[in-house]
């Protein structure tokens, strides 16, 4: 994975790296990875968009949550073991504590008036968030290579969207096929 020169020059230490993970940490329930890639690669420019994308794709391949791993990868890189820890303090310190507070009031009073009505909001909106992290990500891959991952998409959709495949299949026979195509583009 190459990085550019000016996040090289500009790498942010140990407490920078908490208190952005600790921003995007906080920013969102459950679905923060929009909130990471506009910190890392709109606010900050500690990332640009095809390294963000390289540091998620590795990061998927990873055992465990994608913004955890995301989080130890980006911090690691910019300042080591001690980076990675602190990305990762940041990214779930707070959350955690929120979640224990919350999990106790939801128990006293969850079933209540309108706390599930809201819940489920909270759901949706996730889900639109995800949607247009997916978009934005999307975006430069399908302007610089317009038709060649369009197959790959259609199929991986059918056979996990509509065919309920496992995904763990799907990517696995999948992806060396694309892997092949796009190597074989290349030359």
């Amino acid at each position: 994975m190459k990085y550019n020169e000016s996040s090289q020059n500009d790498s942010p230490g140990a407490a920078a790296l908490f208190g952005a993970f600790l921003t995007v940490g906080l920013s969102g329930f459950g679905g923060v990875l929009p909130f990471a890639r506009r910190m890392l690669v709109e606010r900050r420019g500690w990332l640009d968009e095809a390294q963000f994308t390289e540091t998620l794709a590795l990061c998927q391949a990873l055992p465990g949550p994608n913004i955890v791993n995301v989080s130890v990868v980006v911090g690691a890189r910019f300042a080591g073991p001690l980076g990675a820890l602190a990305a990762v303090s940041g990214l779930l310190g707070a959350p955690v504590a929120l979640v224990l507070v919350l999990a106790t009031v939801y128990g006293r009073w969850g079933q209540e008036g309108r706390a599930p009505a809201m819940l489920a909001g909270l759901g949706a909106a996730a889900c639109g968030l995800v949607i247009a992290t997916a978009v934005k990500m999307a975006l430069p891959l399908v302007r610089a290579r317009p038709l060649s991952a369009a197959p790959f998409v259609a199929l991986a959709f059918a056979a996990v969207g509509v065919m309920r495949l496992p995904l763990v299949w799907v990517v696995l026979a999948l992806a060396p096929i694309s892997i092949a195509v796009a190597w074989s583009r290349r030359a």
